[in-house]
């Protein structure tokens, strides 16, 4: 079997570049559930640090993954969803949960 070449115009490499990170795959996961503001997601994901989730969001926007929505209200509230294109990735979540479940299931009978 001939092994794959990866390369800077190959799409998988493109996907992992942009969802790879520990981070972002949970950020965008959380996400898929609708609306959620940074202190949610903050809660949602346990041992993050405001600085790397900040980072991360600020990442995704700019990917065009996820929007940013600012309200003009004391103290601001800022909430996070998914863009068209971030919502894109709920099969590519899907099938990866699948496939996680049947190696814990495969794991578990060994």
């Amino acid at each position: 079997m001939q092994e794959p070449h990866i390369t800077e115009n190959c799409p998988i490499e493109t996907t992992l570049n942009l969802i790879s990170n520990k981070w972002k795959f949970l950020i965008l996961w959380n996400l898929l559930s609708g609306t959620k503001r940074f202190g949610e997601l903050k809660k949602s994901l346990g041992h993050i640090s405001q600085k790397v989730l900040t980072q991360n969001l600020r990442e995704l926007e700019a990917a065009g993954i996820l929007h940013r929505q600012v309200y003009a209200e004391v103290p601001p509230r800022v909430e996070y969803s998914l863009t068209n294109l971030g919502k894109s990735l709920n099969d590519v979540f899907s099938i990866l949960k699948i496939w996680g479940q049947n190696y814990q299931q495969s794991m578990q009978k060994s």
